[in-house]
């Protein structure tokens, strides 16, 4: 019995002595993932299209505040995590950090102070960023960004996710891939290129790829078998980017990159997170980087890619609507027959929506989006939808279409029976095969999103 006991002591012993050289002993940080010249310097605007390109603004400047300031709330599984401040300020900002610290904050997840960033920081993805993108974004924000003075709230999560060492065992599963970019065989220049903005600094994967059972992200490289098969973030589908039902594969490449560049094409427009990534990202791409997005996205599956010489002219088109395709006929037909004994859900459309989105479900290309097919209206998750028509919906500003869409929400003109046999019909109109939205869903939506 004493021996026993003293071995279970030992063991004890031995776990608590593991454990604390788990949480205090220095982690190692990656180093150049390629050597360049000590003065080496990046190219005039190198560091802040490096920026545009990895999406800093989005997160890291709150409502109303100042550019990379911090302070926004990001939603997680764990709990409200708050951007941090990236300005070069001294006190509250990075103006202390070295290249070093910068570059393990971008591909490892740690802070200057040795502590371990929460993977809201999409460092599984910046780990494939070039050296020289990442010592152009060092010099971006360190000599071309405004110090701000701006203590953000503190990150406090529940136990035992505050325990911020835990994060070391969770990048010992997750950070499996070399730092730097290694582009796919058989590729064109063009398509390489996508493949890094995709890979890399769009981190794309970090909302379209699913998560396994530790929450990294199940696919983070073309030759991963989930890479980009579809996610979900904060209630909200990020569609799958690949298949043959994918927008990837059924757009045209000039469609895609359209939609890219702009937040709309004939078929969809970009609304939730994917607006503003469209508003704070990709419209400041060049249109050749969109365009190799898009065909990247389209070789994924093998599909070849015909480029245009340009896409989204800045020109006065009349783009006429679209007829219903052959799956949509029979909710077309039933909608301009209008018989007098239609059922609520349809009856609800032609009073609101079908001015705008026609009995076809086509939608006015470039305004108002299909409902065919559309990801949005058939996802597995309910609340995008319920909340659109509640609240309705917004389409950015862009270089290439400026003009700000707004759709009108309906909250206070239906109520929840109406919204949930609305929803319902549009997921099953038109050929959509999606399950019905109930009474209760609504008014979980509406009641999350009083509060």
């Amino acid at each position: 019995m004493k021996k026993s006991l003293r071995i279970v002591a030992a063991l004890a012993a031995v776990g608590v002595v593991g454990g604390l050289a788990f949480a205090f002993v220095p982690t190692q940080i990656t180093g150049p993932s390629t050597q360049l010249p000590d003065d080496w310097k990046p190219a005039e605007g190198q560091g802040k299209y490096a920026m545009y390109a990895s999406d800093c603004m989005a997160c890291h400047t709150a409502d109303g505040g100042k550019s990379f300031a911090g302070g926004r709330a990001i939603a997680s599984p764990m709990g409200t995590i708050w951007s941090t401040n990236i300005t070069p300020d001294p006190e509250t900002g990075i103006g202390n950090w070295t290249l070093d610290q910068f570059r393990a904050a971008l591909q490892d997840g740690i802070r200057a102070d040795g502590a371990h960033l929460y993977p809201a920081m999409p460092y599984e993805n910046y780990r494939k960023l070039t050296e020289e993108d990442v010592r152009a974004l060092y010099d971006y924000f360190m000599h071309e960004v405004e110090p701000v003075q701006n203590k953000v709230e503190e990150t406090k999560l529940s136990f035992p996710f505050n325990m911020r060492f835990g994060i070391r065992a969770w990048n010992w599963l997750a950070l499996t891939h070399d730092a730097g970019f290694t582009p796919a065989t058989g590729k064109t220049e063009i398509e390489e290129r996508g493949q890094y903005l995709v890979e890399g600094p769009a981190h794309c994967a970090a909302c379209h790829s699913p998560r396994n059972a530790l929450m990294a992200q199940d696919g983070v490289s073309a030759s991963d078998a989930n890479f980009l098969a579809g996610g979900v973030v904060g209630g909200w589908n990020a569609p799958s980017l690949r298949g043959p039902n994918s927008a990837a594969q059924k757009w045209d490449a000039a469609d895609m990159a359209a939609y890219l560049a702009t937040g709309r094409n004939i078929h969809s427009t970009a609304n939730g997170e994917m607006g503003l990534v469209v508003q704070h990202s990709l419209q400041h791409l060049t249109d050749q980087d969109n365009l190799a997005i898009a065909a990247f996205l389209k070789g994924l599956d093998g599909a070849p890619a015909d480029l245009p010489e340009s896409f989204a002219a800045k020109e006065s088109l009349a783009m006429p609507a679209l007829d219903a395709d052959e799956a949509g006929k029979e909710t077309e037909k039933m909608l301009t027959e209008a018989a007098p004994d239609m059922a609520l859900g349809p009856r609800l459309y032609l009073d609101n929506c079908a001015a705008c989105h026609f009995v076809s479900g086509k939608g006015a290309p470039e305004i108002f989006p299909e409902l065919a097919g559309n990801h949005l209206v058939t996802g597995s998750e309910v609340e995008p939808l319920i909340s659109v028509i509640l609240n309705g919906a917004q389409v950015p500003s862009t270089a290439k279409r400026p003009m700000h869409l707004v759709m009108q929400g309906y909250a206070d003109r239906m109520n929840d029976d109406e919204v949930a046999e609305l929803a319902s019909f549009l997921r099953k109109g038109w050929g959509n095969d999606a399950a019905a939205v109930t009474a209760a869903d609504v008014a979980k939506v509406r009641e999350k999103q009083v509060h």
